[in-house]
C-alpha cells in the first residue's frame, strides 16, 4: 500500500507524521503541529528530528502551511497528486 501511494521513499518518522496528519485532518480540518508533537505515533520522536521531518515533507509537497495562519498550521495533501 505504502508503495502504490508513494510513501516508501519517506524516512519512519517522516511516515508516522503523515500518517498522524492524515488521521487529525480526516474531519478536513488544517494540521496543527501542537496536535501532531502529541499524538501517539510521534510521542518518543525528539523536537529536532521532528520538525526537521515536518520541513521535509512540505519541501516533498505531502504537505503545506497553511495560508490562514502565520505558522503552525499545515495543510495535507494526497501523495498521488
Amino acid at each position: 500500500m505504502e508503495r502504490t501511494l508513494g510513501l516508501e521513499d519517506l524516512s519512519p518518522v517522516e511516515r508516522d507524521i503523515y500518517y498522524a496528519a492524515g488521521e487529525i485532518s480526516a474531519a478536513g480540518v488544517e494540521v496543527r503541529t501542537f496536535g501532531l508533537i502529541e499524538h501517539t505515533l510521534l510521542q518518543s520522536v525528539s523536537r529536532p528530528t521532528f520538525f526537521r521531518a515536518l520541513k521535509s515533507l512540505v519541501n516533498k509537497g505531502y504537505l503545506s502551511q497553511s495560508e490562514t495562519a502565520n505558522r503552525g498550521r499545515y495543510i495535507v495533501h494526497d501523495p498521488q497528486s
